[in-house]
């Protein structure tokens, strides 16, 4: 072989592994944006609203619903050896049917169409129901009849029955709720009377009647407002719409449980585009319903932010801390080497066992001390002693502080020793050293690792199971009533929320597009939060930077 072959053949090899790099990099990316864009297309599609199909078979039994989902019907052919499809209809109206959906195979259908009268109702309770219109009843009149008429009538009658619904949840949550918290607090103050010591009992006696003449009154205003709400109920319950199915079968419902009624058929791209918008707001902003598979997710946007930041709050100092003591005070020997290891050793113990870890001695251990402490009168019911927004926090900050640590480390590891050398020459002692010189150049290093710590205490899951996580939690950990932060408070979490709604809903199909979404938005929330850390370290790089010169 000639040199330059061998030349040729030399760099060719050389050249071999940055190739191989590339490649392996282009392939992750193109997972992951594949595997963004499946979620974003089962998600955000499902929002968008579709036609409804009236469908007649050959046994005579029809139905009307939304195409799901088409498939090919495995190792199945027709006469002409074409593969069987099938569809997968949702047919709604769940408390007639049993189920919300069925199977219809295309071979089965004598006749398929678009009916223009037909209505797409989102409900409370029950899941949505496709049919028509038979009645609109109000105290004023009833229409029946023309579909035209019916619908102008109930979209006359919807943003009424609204306004009058949101008037009695007010009065529930928030006027019967300030009113049973107030008597719950007087009734502690009692307890918490009850439990002093019996020398003090003459004193404690006007306090005492005090507080029972609070509840006295509070009970009288509860009454009061309890027959006001009776009477808003029974005048909403006198607006009534009357729906029928595809086999005649009628529905009364409340006009006030109806969330979003429209008519699929005969919506133009502008209607189209509003509805689709109007389901996305809802699922940001609203709160869930049907068993969390519908509504929104609000409270679990909240609770996976706040638990982010507690824990990031939490974990940062601590990381930092220890980071600092091994690298610039510890004297390096057996033990450090020991306590290093340890540390990375801990980045791989599963989660869950910090769960347990967690459950045992956040919740039970020091909680449970607490309320022995501060809340006795609380007892038996736990208030710090069990699930709660600050042990899961708690307990993931022990779950990413070894991230902390390490990167932490690395960072003051990239400090010129020159640096600090020339801070003691000019008479700087140790502490201002770090304060002022090395923990300024390390700023951007220590940042890294906190975000790498949100980014996975965000999506962890099986911690927060046992330490405070919930199913449905509609009262945030922050309202108006004192501390007004409610660190003892449950939560819910968009990982969960996946867990649950994926995994554990007995309706299935109806909640692949909440998982979907769900997951969507977490991916998003985790962005936000980095890109805000970024944002943050570039401008403290910049600063101290400027600083330096």
């Amino acid at each position: 072989m000639s040199p330059q072959r061998k030349r040729r053949a030399t760099g060719a090899l050389q050249r071999l592994p940055i190739w191989m790099t590339g490649i392996a990099l282009g392939t992750s990316l193109l997972m992951i944006i594949g595997l963004i864009g499946l979620i974003m297309a089962r998600g955000l599609g499902t929002f968008w609203p579709a036609p409804l199909w009236e469908i007649t078979l050959k046994d005579g039994k029809s139905y009307l619903g939304l195409v799901h989902h088409v498939e090919a019907i495995p190792h199945q052919a027709d006469a002409q050896g074409r593969p069987v499809r099938r569809t997968l209809y949702r047919i709604g109206n769940r408390e007639l049917y049993g189920a919300d959906f069925v199977w219809v195979n295309h071979a089965d259908i004598v006749s398929r169409q678009r009916p223009a009268d037909t209505v797409s109702i989102e409900r409370l309770e029950w899941g949505p129901f496709y049919g028509f219109l038979a009645e609109v009843n109000t105290p004023a009149q009833m229409a029946r009849g023309d579909s035209r008429l019916l619908w102008q009538s109930l979209r006359r009658e919807i943003p009424v029955a609204h306004r009058r619904a949101r008037k009695i949840r007010h009065m529930e949550k928030s006027v019967i709720g300030n009113i049973n918290y107030s008597i719950e607090s007087h009734r502690l103050a009692l307890r918490k009377l009850q439990l002093r010591k019996p020398a003090s009992a003459g004193s404690m006696e006007p306090e005492r009647r005090r507080h029972e003449d609070a509840i006295a009154a509070l009970q009288a205003r509860y009454e009061t407002i309890a027959q006001e709400l009776q009477h808003l109920r029974a005048e909403d319950g006198a607006y009534q719409v009357v729906l029928k199915d595809i086999g005649g079968k009628a529905r009364e419902l409340p006009i006030s449980s109806l969330v979003r009624v429209h008519r699929p058929n005969q919506l133009s791209f502008p209607g189209r585009v509003a509805v689709y918008a109007s389901r996305l707001q809802e699922f940001v902003f609203g709160q869930p319903r049907e068993a969390n598979s519908e509504g929104g997710v609000a409270p679990a946007i909240f609770g996976t932010v706040m638990m982010t930041l507690i824990m990031s709050l939490a974990v940062m100092p601590l990381g930092v801390l220890a980071a600092l003591y091994l690298h610039e005070y510890a004297k390096q020997g057996a033990i450090v080497s020991i306590v290093r290891i340890a540390v990375n050793n801990l980045a791989g113990v599963p989660s869950i066992v910090f769960g347990v870890f967690g459950l045992g001695f956040f919740c039970y251990l020091i909680g449970g001390t607490i309320d022995q402490l501060f809340f006795p009168e609380r007892l038996p019911t736990p208030t710090f002693g069990g699930g709660a927004i600050l042990w899961a926090s708690l307990t993931l900050a022990l779950l990413t502080v070894p991230v902390v640590i390490v990167s932490t480390e690395e960072a003051l590891a990239a400090v010129p020793n020159g640096v600090r050398e020339a801070s003691l020459a000019c008479g700087a002692t140790k502490f201002q050293t770090i304060w002022r010189v090395v923990l300024p150049a390390a700023i951007p290093g220590i940042l890294t690792g906190t975000i790498l710590a949100m980014a996975r205490g965000a999506g962890e899951v099986a911690p927060l199971m046992i330490t405070g996580v919930v199913k449905l939690a509609p009262d945030l950990p922050v309202d108006h009533f004192a501390p007004f932060v409610h660190l003892d408070r449950k939560f819910m979490h968009l990982g969960f929320h996946i867990y649950d709604v994926g995994f554990q809903s007995p309706n299935v199909e109806a909640s692949k597009a909440m998982v979907y979404m769900t997951t969507l938005l977490l991916l998003g929330i985790v962005v936000c939060l980095n890109l805000t850390a970024m944002q943050i370290r570039g401008r403290l790089r910049e600063q101290f930077r400027g600083a330096e010169v």
